[in-house]
């Protein structure tokens, strides 16, 4: 069975920032594409950030510039670090990996864990 194991959730103000953290067993996490989408009530799955085991990243135009993808190979872990989060921010975050290596999309080979809530509010 696949594993995630996902942390960062929390509250923030807008401003502020916060990092998750994933990393997964049963899987070579290292030799794919991993990454985040979010959900946000009432609207539909967006892809956060992606990046390929050679260090391809890309990024929603709206992340651009305040969030970082980054992974660390050697541990099997990605980290997203979110600076200067906004209210529409606010959403489930879910990280996730794909065999099918592709960081514009996520394909239905992708496995992904729980996710992580984050709530960006005053």
């Amino acid at each position: 069975q696949v594993q995630f194991v996902e942390s960062g959730e929390g509250l923030v103000q807008p401003g502020g920032s916060l990092r998750l953290s994933c990393a997964a067993s049963e899987i070579p996490f290292s030799r794919y594409v991993i990454g985040w989408f979010r959900q946000a009530p009432g609207k539909q799955r967006e892809l956060v950030a992606a990046i390929s085991r050679d260090g391809r990243i890309n990024y929603r135009d709206s992340m651009q510039g305040r969030f970082t993808i980054s992974r660390d190979n050697a541990n099997d872990t990605v980290y997203l670090q979110m600076n200067n989060l906004k209210p529409e921010d606010t959403a489930v975050y879910y990280c996730y990996t794909d065999p099918a290596n592709i960081i514009t999309i996520i394909t239905s080979r992708a496995y992904w864990g729980q996710g992580t809530q984050v709530t960006v509010s005053s």
